[in-house]
């Protein structure tokens, strides 16, 4: 393999956003209101962007439009912080080529692959080591690459072997980690020490004593209604300060506001501080203030909530 330049792509940690796609009525893609929302991330706390992702809703996204989104994502964040990007839903070997390689020429730091699509019969090791080696034959000699284990259309997790595995890559530098486990978490974390691979959990219930453990941040999706205040976490993550842990509770409990429609629960918090104007979405084609009663009740005692800390930590 060509020797690569991982100079700013080890920086692919910390607070790291799974990017929301803003849709006008109409459910075309509000381009305007992406970049908003790009400089958003920015100016709350975040370290990296993780675009094309299935919080953006690729599933639901052509080819052109998940790389137009993560172009759009590129050209706003002018170099600022790293940018990685997935896109990597198809079945077939070829689409899964064009896909890549088209998310590679956008210019991201990382491409970031999809565990279930390694191995999208769940075969087993051989399978995804297989798929993995024929992919990464296939692909640009210098490209940066990351896994996410996204649930849909099933939860690949990695086993043990296989992270070892992975993390003897060169230029394979971050997982997002859904395990939800903390004890799986530690073990990877020990799995990948001596390695460019980095940890980083996405699940709420875990985020602090994820990051106590070594988990390099945090990818979860609340990181798109109170970015500044994982970052907060992170940053604090080993003081004895009371403050933290009471604001690691908060963080926690928020999480489980993920199940009230989501991506189009923090659609609505975009709505509500202007960063775009509409809160629909193509994976839930119901308003969730109808089919989820209380909703918004809910997600402004979140939005209240967050102030307060905010108040309390000098963070506005």
């Amino acid at each position: 393999m060509k020797k690569i330049n991982l100079e700013k792509t080890m920086s692919i940690q910390g607070i790291i956003p799974v990017m929301l796609t803003p849709f006008m009525e109409n459910n075309e893609i509000d381009y305007d209101g992406l970049r908003k929302l790009t400089d958003w991330y920015i100016d709350n706390g975040s370290d990296a962007l993780f675009a094309a992702c299935q919080s953006s809703e690729i599933l639901f996204l052509s080819l052109e439009e998940r790389v137009k989104i993560t172009k759009t994502v590129m050209d706003q964040v002018q170099g600022r912080i790293p940018v990685v990007a997935s896109g990597h839903i198809s079945d077939s070997f070829e689409q899964q080529v064009e896909e890549l390689t088209a998310i590679y020429n956008t210019g991201v730091d990382a491409v970031i692959l999809i565990t279930n699509r390694l191995d999208p019969n769940n075969e087993g090791t051989t399978v995804l080591k297989s798929n993995f080696e024929k992919l990464l034959a296939a692909l640009p000699k210098d490209i940066v690459l990351g896994l996410y284990e996204c649930p849909v259309p099933y939860r690949r997790l990695l086993t043990d072997g296989e992270i070892s595995y992975f993390a003897g890559f060169e230029n394979m530098v971050v997982l997002k980690d859904v395990s939800c486990n903390l004890e799986t978490v530690k073990r990877r974390i020990q799995l990948t020490k001596n390695s460019n691979l980095k940890i980083v959990n996405a699940n709420a219930a875990i985020a602090f004593e994820a990051m106590k453990a070594g988990s390099e941040g945090f990818s979860g999706v609340f990181n798109n209604i109170h970015p500044d205040l994982y970052a907060y976490l992170y940053k604090n993550k080993n003081s004895s300060d009371p403050m933290v842990q009471e604001l690691a509770n908060f963080l926690a409990i928020c999480g489980a506001a993920e199940s009230f429609g989501y991506p189009n629960f923090a659609k609505l918090m975009h709505t509500k501080i202007g960063t775009f104007k509409h809160y629909n979405s193509r994976v839930i084609k119901d308003d969730i203030k109808v089919k989820y009663w209380a909703v918004e009740e809910l997600l402004d005692h979140i939005m209240q909530g967050s102030e307060r800390y905010r108040n309390k930590l000098n963070l506005r």
